[in-house]
């Protein structure tokens, strides 16, 4: 029965905006506080004091079939290890440990499907596909050490490939859905993947897409790939190359249902993930076992106060992201926790869905992006207020800087002003969130992360000095190394270091964020400092989107910006040369849109073109995307005597304020 519609219009929203801003702080519930896991200040304290003690305690929470030696070896600072020495495995701490203890029955998914399909997979019966399919992958050659490409929709089996390489110690290198197949080979070729597990198509809101088909397309002369394993989703027909192609399910039956876990070192590589940087070439973020499963145990227990016996816990990102691996599949697996897993848009069948999969299946924690309540704002409250929301006790954001409107429909449309926010700040390289509110300790200020996790030490350094400041803005770093952090860069440690403590130094990461920190010592995270842009939480190099760009045949140079967009946090805009004497008009803005979309992904089209006869560049061929970024905004320029051929920016100038009146 769903509740009265709450209806909230935008003058209503605007003058509650208003009010929101004179309140400085918001403070737990006092129930909320009473219950919470963590409701005491001196956790903090207890943490600074000795970090290294407070992660070990946080490791003994799960099972080891060997104790370490060593909490952290720096010996080799920035390469840092932890818990060396000790053996574990991901899979049976996710797995085996809550069958045996007497909790298979207990639902890890409520997945459903785009159509309305359901299916409830208990802890007891994820195990037993996770062992056949370990054993499959053993079966087809899979071995400890090999990686293994994963390419698979938000469906069951995705989460069953990621455990079961961890199972047999094969690193898995997961690839977004949404990523083009052009994508996945790199990525395949980059990681030297032995076996890539895929699917034969994809639901995408109301059709199938093929996948199989579009990944058969690139991948054929890859040496390296030695088997591809697709998964029988959808029913579409797909060719299968003898010796190299088989059928999910035919060699699950063939093979053995038992498998036990590997006993693996606690620095053994748990899996690849590739984001990308300030180059064309994306990064291979690497991760390992035992400080991974321990950060993200500890950080999804405590942030979510989680009460695995009660909770309906639901992150609506993708496993494709490192917020899918790290509190989709691990930390929730790890903790015991009952899930729910969706595998389609926000918006299909209709812009309700997900208030409707909240009411159905009684959440009670709810994850997502900061883009998507942007999105629901604009689709109306009479969405979530035409279902019982009252499942809800714990909202959390995550991908981007949360702005105070969206944090305030949030707090009262969805939470119905009962439900603490906490605002969460990470990354791919750090596996686990860094800077968020503990629900039931911290006072929340919308917009702010507000303070480092327990056992995490932050800093924002002048960028001219590098000295620490106690207020203002600079560059954000992380001071010394947490359990979590990325061991290296994949076969590229030079450009480890090179990224992120060239220049602060090995015992201090740099996390590429600009931040500032308030008068009460919050920390509020502003965006980028490299040439990455943010759409919809998903990071993209302007190097690899620009290359995608003058891959089209017409298009002769480019330079991409990410801009302020209400809908998607960041939006890309293209400044294009076009070859000779090309003019371009709307079939050439969506033929270059397709080429981005077919050699990346639909979600790094440009949202706009601006066409131009050059691009403004240092004397050395530098383009000069600050002032790119400057006449967007319609910021002054300053000096640009030092340009190449300063007219340009008049030019450009003229050309983006033609565009914005046409646009008016």
């Amino acid at each position: 029965m769903a509740t009265e519609p709450k209806q909230v219009s935008g003058e209503e929203l605007d003058h509650d905006l208003a009010e929101l801003l004179e309140i400085e702080r918001f403070e737990p519930p006092a129930e909320f506080r009473e219950r919470a896991l963590l409701n005491d200040p001196a956790v903090y304290e207890e943490a600074a004091r000795d970090p290294r003690a407070w992660w070990a305690k946080q490791a003994a929470e799960l099972d080891w079939f060997e104790p370490w030696d060593t909490v952290l070896d720096d010996s080799e600072a920035p390469f840092y290890k932890w818990f060396t020495g000790g053996k574990l495995n991901v899979s049976y701490n996710c797995l085996d440990r809550h069958v045996l203890a007497g909790r298979g029955e207990r639902v890890a998914y409520h997945w459903r499907g785009e159509e309305g399909q359901e299916r409830d997979i208990t802890y007891a019966e994820l195990l037993a596909e996770v062992k056949r399919f370990a054993s499959a992958l053993k079966d087809q050659g899979v071995k400890k050490g090999d990686v293994v490409g994963i390419y698979l929709p938000m469906i069951p089996e995705v989460v069953v490939a990621m455990l079961a390489c961890a199972r047999i110690g094969a690193p898995h290198n997961v690839v977004f859905g949404g990523f083009s197949a052009e994508a996945v080979r790199e990525r395949m070729e980059f990681s030297e993947a032995k076996a890539l597990i895929t699917v034969d198509g994809a639901a995408r809101k109301g059709k199938t897409a093929p996948v199989k088909e579009r990944v058969d397309e690139v991948m054929g002369d890859l040496a390296t790939l030695q088997k591809i394993i697709v998964v029988r989703s959808k029913d579409v027909p797909c060719e299968m190359r003898a010796g190299r192609d088989v059928y999910y399910d035919e060699i699950c039956a063939a093979a053995d249902p038992e498998c036990e876990a590997e006993p693996l070192d606690a620095e053994h590589p748990l899996y690849i993930l590739y984001t990308s940087g300030s180059t064309a070439k994306p990064k291979g973020i690497l991760h390992t076992t035992g400080g991974y499963l321990t950060g993200v145990s500890a950080t999804h227990r405590y942030v979510f106060d989680l009460k695995p016996e009660s909770d309906v816990y639901w992150c609506a990102a993708d496993v494709g992201w490192v917020t899918g691996h790290s509190y989709i599949v691990y930390g929730p697996l790890a903790n015991g926790a009952t899930s729910v897993m969706w595998e389609g848009a926000p918006d299909y069948p209709n812009r309700g869905i997900w208030w409707e999969i909240v009411e159905h299946y009684g959440v009670t924690i709810l994850y997502c992006a900061p883009t998507a309540i942007r999105a629901c704002i604009k689709w109306g409250a009479d969405w979530p207020n035409g279902h019982d929301l009252s499942s809800l006790r714990l909202l959390g954001t995550v991908g981007e800087p949360i702005n105070p409107k969206a944090w305030l429909w949030y707090h009262k449309v969805i939470g119905s002003e009962q439900c603490p926010i906490v605002d969460t700040w990470w990354q791919t390289e750090t596996g686990a969130i860094m800077i968020t509110p503990l629900p039931g300790i911290t006072a929340t200020k919308p917009g702010s992360a507000t303070q480092p996790f327990p056992g995490v030490a932050a800093q924002v350094l002048a960028e001219s000095s590098g000295e620490p400041l106690e207020e203002g803005q600079g560059l954000l770093v992380l001071n010394g190394p947490w359990p979590s952090m990325l061991r290296t860069l994949y076969k590229e440690p030079e450009r480890y270091i090179e990224t992120y403590f060239k220049r602060f130094g090995s015992e201090t990461y740099l996390v590429g964020d600009a931040a500032r920190r308030d008068k009460d010592g919050y920390f509020w995270v502003i965006g980028r400092i490299d040439d990455v842009v943010n759409v919809s939480g998903h990071r993209l190099s302007t190097a690899e989107v620009e290359s995608a760009i003058v891959a089209h045949p017409d298009v002769a140079e480019a330079a991409v910006i990410g801009q302020h967009d209400e809908d998607t946090g960041q939006a890309i805009v293209a400044f294009v040369t076009l070859q000779g004497d090309l003019e371009g008009d709307e079939h050439t803005v969506e033929g270059i849109r397709a080429t981005v979309a077919e050699r990346i992904g639909k979600f790094a089209r440009p949202k706009r073109m601006i066409w131009t006869d050059d691009l403004p560049k240092t004397r050395s061929g530098k383009i000069m995307r600050r002032l790119l970024r400057d006449i967007a905004e319609g910021r002054a320029l300053g000096d640009v005597t030092t340009l190449r051929d300063p007219a340009v920016m008049s030019q450009l100038e003229d050309r983006v304020k033609e565009m914005q009146a046409q646009e008016d």
